[in-house]
C-alpha cells in the first residue's frame, strides 16, 4: 500500500515527462512512475539515469540484473524483484540461478551455478548494499573480474538500485493496478 497517493498522470502540466516516461518503458506507466511525476524534475532525472542503466551500459544485462535482484533481495524490495526476475532470465539466466538469488549471500559463494565473475559482482553488490563502504579485496576481486570500465558501470549499477530499491520500500510502491 502506498504511504502517499499515487499522481495521476493526465495532468496536463506534466503531459510531456509522462510520455517520455511511457516512450522508454515502451507505453507503460508504472506504479514507480506515478510516485515520481509528484516531482517532475525528480522524475525526469531518474528517467535518464535508470534508461542509460538499462540501456547504454557496456556491463552485460545478465549481471546488471543479477546485481539488481540482489539489491532487491537484500534491501525487502519486493517490486523491484518481481519486476527485475523475468529480466534475468531473459538476459540468460537460469531458474536455478534466479531461485539462489532469494539468498545472495549464499549465491555469492555457489561454484556450482555462478562464475568468478557472477560471484565477484554478488559480493560486491553484497558489500555496497549492507555496509556501503567496500573492502579492498572485494573491489579487487571486481576489477579482476571487469576491468576498469564496467567495474565503474556495475558500481553505479548497483548504487543506482539502491536507491531505487530504497525510494520504493520508504514509499511503500506496490504493484497493484498496474
Amino acid at each position: 500500500m502506498p504511504r502517499i497517493p499515487y499522481r495521476k498522470e493526465d495532468d496536463p502540466e506534466i503531459g510531456a515527462l509522462v510520455d517520455a516516461i511511457r516512450a522508454r518503458r515502451k507505453g507503460r506507466l508504472l506504479n514507480l512512475d506515478r510516485m515520481l511525476i509528484h516531482s517532475p524534475p525528480f522524475a525526469q532525472g531518474w528517467n535518464a539515469l535508470l534508461g542509460a542503466v538499462r540501456r547504454n551500459l557496456d556491463l552485460s544485462p545478465r549481471v546488471r540484473e543479477l546485481a539488481i535482484l540482489a539489491v532487491a533481495r537484500l534491501n525487502r524490495a519486493d517490486y523491484e524483484w518481481n519486476h527485475h526476475a523475468p529480466e534475468f532470465l531473459a538476459a540468460g539466466g537460469s531458474r536455478q540461478q534466479f531461485d539462489a538469488l532469494g539468498d545472495p549471500e549464499r549465491a555469492a559463494g555457489n561454484e556450482n551455478l555462478f562464475d568468478e565473475k557472477e560471484r565477484a559482482a554478488l559480493a560486491l553488490t553484497i558489500a555496497m548494499t549492507r555496509a556501503v563502504e567496500v573492502e579492498g579485496a572485494t573491489l579487487e576481486r571486481a576489477r579482476a573480474a571487469f576491468g576498469d570500465h564496467k567495474l565503474v558501470e556495475l558500481v553505479g549499477t548497483i548504487a543506482a538500485y539502491n536507491m531505487v530499491s530504497r525510494f520504493l520500500v520508504a514509499l511503500g510502491v506496490d504493484e497493484k493496478g498496474e
